[in-house]
């Protein structure tokens, strides 16, 4: 995604307020924005992931029974 923002100075502006309105317009163009929530999100697990850590999840609770049993658990 190569969106652009240019910002040109006028011959009798600040450097500051050229500046500002840079950050205006990289805000109003919500490029930052979606660079932020690119960077941040995080992928859904696949149906091979969620199905390994059920099964692991439902072996160690019948192990944590049985050590429960046995009484070596309290």
């Amino acid at each position: 995604m190569a969106v652009s923002v240019e910002v040109t100075k006028s011959p009798n502006e600040s450097t500051s307020s050229l500046v500002r309105r840079f950050t205006r317009r990289m805000q109003g163009s919500s490029i930052l924005q979606t660079a932020k929530k690119r960077r941040y999100s995080q992928r859904k697990s696949s149906d091979f992931k969620k199905r390994k850590n059920a099964l692991r999840r439902i072996s160690r609770q019948k192990e944590v029974e049985r050590l429960k049993k046995l009484g070596k658990l309290s």
